[in-house]
Parts: C-alpha cells; sequence; structure tokens
C-alpha cells in the first residue's frame, strides 16, 4: 500500500514518467532504488522552482529509497545548453566545485543530508581516455542529438554551436551509466537528457532507468520560469522577511500551482480561501513558505515587517552604512548598499524610478546627499545611510 500511495503521490505532480507501469513495478517490490538527481553547478542559488522536484525526492527519500546527489563539475565546464540561444560561458573545475557545495548545503535544507549520496561526475568522466569518448560519441546520432529545441532552433537561426556543447546529453546519460541509476528525476527541461541516459544504459547492457519529469515552477512575472537570471524567484536561502515580500507578489492566477507544487498543504485547505479572499491566501501561503525554510518563529517578524512596508513605513531593523566625509553621490551610495554593483547599474535604478531617499523617488542621477538619509529599492529593501 505504501508503495502505491507514493506511485499516486509522484503521479499527481509529474509531467511525464518513462515508463509508469516499469516504475510503478520497481516502487511495489520494496527494494530501494537508487534515485538521480543531477545538480548544474554554474547556478548555485536554489529556489522555489528547484524545490519541486526536491520536495518529490525528499519523500520518496523517507520512503528508503537513495538518493544520489550528482553534481556536474566535470560537465559543467560545459555548461548545459538547455533552453538557451547561445554557447555558456564555461566554469573551471575549481568553480564547479565550489557552486556545486554551495548547492548542496542548500539542498540540505529539503532533502536529509545523512541519507544523501554525493557525487562528482569528474570522478568517472574525467577518466575517460579518448577512446573511450569515441566509444561513447558512436552511441548517438547528429540527427537525434539536434532533434532538441535549443539545437536545432539555434542552427536554423545561424546561431553557432560549440562541437562540445553536442557531447553534453551524452555527459550526463553516461552519469546514469557510471551509477547504475535507477531512476533520474529533473524538469521538463532536461526530458531529452534523461532520456539519452535511459538509451546509454540500454547500449552499455544495463537496465534501463525510468524518468520522471516535474513541471517548471512560473516566476513571479507569471510568465518566464522561475529563474535567478531573470530575477522573478524566491530563493529558499533568502531571509525570511525577503521570502514573505515575494510571497505577496505571485500573481493571483498561478498562486494555486504555488500551494500544489511548493507545499504540502491539501487542496481542501487552500481552495476555499482563494475563491473568497485572495490577499488572505497570500498570507497563508507565505506564513507557510517561511515556516517550512525558517521556522515558524520566524514568521511573525516577517508578516510584521511586510505590513509596516506595505503601509508605507521603513522597517525598524534595517542595516546602517557610514560614509566618512560630509557629502557623499548617490551612484556611490547605491553601491555601498549593495543596491547596484556599477556606476551603470545605479544610473539605471534611478532613471527607472526604482530608488527613493527618505520615501521620495528619486530622478537626479548627480545627486549629493549631505545629511542622514534612508535609502530604498523597491518595496522591500532600506538601507540607513550615516553621512559624517
Amino acid at each position: 500500500m505504501e508503495s502505491n500511495n507514493l506511485f499516486e503521490t509522484i503521479e499527481r505532480v509529474a509531467v511525464d514518467i518513462f515508463s509508469r507501469e516499469s516504475l510503478k513495478k520497481r516502487l511495489e517490490t520494496g527494494e530501494p532504488l537508487k534515485i538521480k538527481l543531477g545538480a548544474d553547478p554554474s547556478r548555485p542559488d536554489l529556489h522555489l522552482g528547484h524545490s519541486v522536484t526536491l520536495r518529490m525526492l525528499r519523500k520518496m527519500q523517507d520512503k528508503g529509497h537513495e538518493i544520489i546527489f550528482v553534481i556536474g563539475d566535470f560537465t559543467g565546464m560545459i555548461g548545459d545548453p538547455s533552453g538557451l540561444n547561445k554557447t555558456r560561458q564555461p566554469l573551471t573545475l575549481e568553480e564547479t566545485r565550489s557552486n556545486g557545495q554551495s548547492y548542496f548545503e542548500q539542498v540540505s535544507k529539503i532533502l536529509d543530508p545523512a541519507k544523501t549520496r554525493i557525487t562528482y561526475n569528474s570522478d568517472w568522466l574525467g577518466k575517460m581516455d579518448f577512446a573511450q569518448v569515441l566509444r561513447l560519441a558512436g552511441k548517438y546520432t547528429l540527427a537525434r542529438i539536434m532533434e532538441r529545441d535549443d539545437f536545432s532552433n539555434r542552427y536554423a537561426s545561424n546561431q553557432p554551436i560549440g562541437l562540445h556543447e553536442l557531447f553534453y546529453p551524452l555527459m550526463q546519460g553516461y552519469d546514469s551509466v557510471a551509477l547504475n541509476a535507477d531512476v533520474e528525476v529533473g524538469g521538463t527541461d532536461q526530458t531529452f537528457n534523461l532520456l539519452v541516459g535511459r538509451e546509454l544504459q540500454k547500449d552499455y547492457g544495463k537496465k534501463p532507468q525510468e524518468v520522471i519529469t516535474f513541471p517548471l515552477l512560473p516566476g513571479l512575472d507569471g510568465v518566464e520560469k522561475m529563474s535567478k537570471s531573470l530575477d522573478n524567484y524566491i530563493g529558499i536561502d533568502e531571509p525570511p522577511e525577503i521570502m514573505f515580500e515575494k510571497c505577496m507578489k505571485i500573481p493571483d492566477n498561478i498562486l494555486p500551482d504555488y500551494f500544489r507544487l511548493t507545499t504540502d498543504i491539501v487542496e481542501d485547505e487552500y481552495a476555499n480561501i482563494l475563491s473568497h479572499d485572495i490577499r488572505q491566501a497570500h498570507f497563508m501561503y507565505a506564513r507557510e513558505i517561511v515556516k517550512i525554510y525558517h521556522g515558524t518563529d520566524a514568521i511573525e517578524t516577517a508578516e510584521q515587517r511586510y505590513l509596516a512596508i506595505a503601509s508605507g513605513n521603513a522597517p525598524g531593523d534595517m542595516q546602517m552604512i557610514s560614509v566618512s566625509g560630509s557629502r557623499a553621490p548617490i551612484i556611490e551610495l547605491l553601491k555601498q548598499a549593495g543596491f547596484a554593483s556599477s556606476n551603470s547599474d545605479a544610473r539605471r535604478l534611478i532613471e527607472g524610478g526604482g530608488i527613493k531617499l527618505d520615501g521620495k523617488t528619486v530622478s537626479d542621477i548627480n545627486l549629493i546627499v549631505s545629511c542622514d538619509a534612508i535609502i530604498s529599492r523597491g518595496k522591500n529593501r532600506f538601507v540607513k545611510i550615516h553621512i559624517g
């Protein structure tokens, strides 16, 4: 019964299962399965979009299955071309290792680290000689690789494709061969890569893995998938007050998806409030997310801070920055406050109306500040400046 319940839970959230009947039979045996999750170390910061897959892995982990967390330190030196219209900037092995460690520390907020096996795919990919690489390349045709939308679209639009990028699906797929994975999971944007692993296992005389793909969570813009690069994300490692504020910004029409995919609140509990009081539904969701990632004690402070900001008041627990001298350009203050990374970035924020000084929008990029003030960016970032 427990295996059936787990399969039903997976099926409710999954977009596709390859193959459904085979996965169900494997779960029914009661034998622990090796479940593989690959991590792209080029993006070490996790957000709620990643949690959709991770939360399901935790349920599988709690049923006794082994989660193998594969940090793609070797494949990271190529960079996953999925969904890209240009070649990704390659990382060094040291950068991929550092990012991978940060990734795992954040994953531990959801998975049980004591029951999670960490591996680096450089352990086997880095040891392959050229003859082995050629044999691997011979397992797939160029026509099959070009079936990927990102490759075919780039080729059709005359965008360059590096030969090394064509190896990425094969390298990720070979990870499954090396690990004898029973199951591999990922987002729908990884479907092609996951199925390559399934095919390669057959070619190497192994039992093919089951593949489960999960939906991509839409970002706060309600259009694109959640992504740090698009600044439409809620990071699972962000402070509770920032999390709460961002949860309140989720578009009304996709809030049901956020409840369903990122919390354990059953539909009966949130459906009614969604239909009768959407603002209170946002509060319900925000409290739950803060509780999951920061604990119950963090909820009240985060909520009170949000209410203060929403009413036009600055929070009382602001960061303070002291600036020597009697005056300072607003451009420099924005950089010191961490609101801008460069002069051009600061000018862009001001010209876009995104910066306020003591509650008033700044429009002059040459403004000189000569007294203590509060600088804010958006509705949830405040810094108190002390001049002198």
